[in-house]
């Protein structure tokens, strides 16, 4: 079986060489201010790589820099980590630390966020192997078709042509019949390459769904035991083929994705997911604040606060987790928490877990001018996001400074009376102040849309005056 070449493998690890400053400049296009929390992530994702060219024998004694961003919802802690993810091409998994209960109640297990995460990582690695074989997937599953359309005769000795013509000459006719149908093969091929032949009916074997098996485990199930079923059952009940008949370009897809399975090395790609995991894996715990004591020490029916958070502990200190895949050791992975802190603060985590975030990152308040640069500056601003929408109709909208200056007042107004959501609040007022339009196209007397200040003032003065708000609190 042909595989991709190895010379094609390479430690992507080692190609992260952006630097602190150029990793908060690209973070600086989707995210603005905060640039005290930029520069805490940017530094972090760089040691990583600094931990790379270290020598062996202390490279393992590194640990990351878990940081703990501390701030209102909306002002940007979620996206931070996110973004920086993605810069760094590394697994990435965000979670409620409130979704967390202690071993032995029912909820999730701690250790079920490192199997997410592999899973995770073992997707990403096998789209990018896929995408390295596809090349070769196309031609091996266009050959296939070529076989389906026109079937090479299976070759028997001719024993009249031996008699009439001698066995001397029978070569003769072999190659001629042997052209013949090479012709016929090519002119097929150029066919189906310039899609004369997508409707054609072919026949081919799929595989059939093998049959559903019961989860007999509970609260729970084989694969939060880290059990991969398909290993288990996979040589006791093998996979049926079926045959059944489809159009060649539904064929073609089917038999791109049988030739790319054959080209990949799954235990290459696992190797590899999990390399990723344990060296650049970042887990965003979100909402940690839930789970400190507060005033009340955790008192009360539920389940305790303190308990949770020395379930985390191990995880976040390091120790081998159990996956279906093989074992996950957590040291390296890097833990980015962030949390309100309203009734609580971080120093109400228990000692051992503060002590695994030394990096504590207090992020701002959104302010008027803030709103103003996140409407119009990142790639993705709601403005221009708003714009590519009704374009879709060819509708061109327009908003004018005087219009931006007023929606980023008006956020920070109701932000101020209301709970204070942070940008998300933009998302509400732009729905609300579009919302006519948006329901009138397409209409072709509607081509281009100007909003103005005088408009923004018109559309949100009766919402923003009310005292109840309710169709800002979300």
């Amino acid at each position: 079986m042909t595989r991709f070449d190895d010379t094609q493998d390479f430690d992507y690890l080692e190609t992260i060489t952006l630097t602190p400053k150029e990793i908060v400049r690209e973070l600086d296009k989707y995210i603005i201010g905060q640039d005290k929390a930029k520069k805490m992530v940017a530094i972090a994702l760089r040691n990583r790589w600094r931990r790379r060219q270290v020598s062996d024998d202390l490279r393992e004694e590194i640990m990351p820099n878990n940081i703990i961003l501390i701030g209102n919802t909306g002002v940007g802690k979620t996206e931070i980590a996110r973004r920086l993810a993605r810069l760094a091409e590394a697994p990435f998994i965000k979670v409620e630390a409130s979704k967390f209960t202690e071993v032995g109640y029912v909820g999730r297990d701690v250790e079920s966020v490192i199997r997410d995460l592999t899973d995770l990582a073992i997707s990403m690695v096998k789209s990018e192997h896929t995408e390295m074989v596809q090349d070769l997937a196309v031609i091996s599953a266009e050959e296939r078709l070529l076989d389906l359309l026109y079937p090479n005769p299976p070759a028997k000795p001719n024993k009249i042509s031996e008699k009439i013509v001698g066995p001397a000459d029978t070569h003769d006719v072999d190659d001629e019949v042997e052209q013949r149908n090479l012709r016929t093969r090519n002119k097929l091929r150029k066919q189906l390459q310039e899609g004369k032949l997508e409707d054609r009916i072919v026949e081919l074997d799929v595989t059939s769904e093998s049959v559903h098996m019961m989860q007999v485990f509970s609260p729970i199930g084989l694969e939060e035991m880290g059990i991969n079923i398909q290993d288990l059952f996979g040589n006791m009940m093998p996979q049926k083929r079926k045959k059944q008949k489809m159009p060649v370009s539904e064929a073609r897809q089917v038999l791109i994705s049988e030739e790319t399975q054959k080209l990949i090395d799954m235990d290459k790609i696992i190797q590899e997911a999990i390399q990723r995991v344990e060296e650049s894996g970042i887990v965003f715990l979100d909402e940690i604040d839930k789970i400190a004591s507060g005033d009340n020490g955790g008192a009360g029916p539920d389940v305790s606060r303190e308990g949770v958070q020395r379930d985390i502990l191990p995880v976040v200190e390091g120790t081998t987790v159990v996956t279906k895949y093989g074992m996950v050791k957590t040291d390296h992975i890097l833990f980015i928490a962030s949390g309100a802190f309203h009734v609580s603060k971080p120093s109400d985590l228990i000692p051992e877990l503060q002590g695994r975030f030394p990096i504590r990152v207090e992020l701002d308040n959104l302010s008027t001018e803030d709103f103003v640069r996140i409407l119009t500056e990142p790639e993705n601003a709601l403005i221009k996001q708003y714009t590519a929408l009704l374009e879709t109709e060819q509708v061109k909208i327009t908003f004018n400074k005087r219009a931006i200056q007023e929606i980023a007042k008006t956020a920070t107004e109701v932000n101020e009376k209301a709970e204070n959501i942070g940008a998300r609040r933009l998302h509400t007022i732009m729905s609300t102040l579009l919302e006519e339009w948006m329901f009138k196209v397409p209409d072709p007397e509607v081509r281009i849309i100007k909003i103005t200040a005088a408009d923004v003032k018109e559309r949100l003065k009766e919402i923003v005056e009310d005292e109840d708000l309710s169709k800002y609190i979300l």
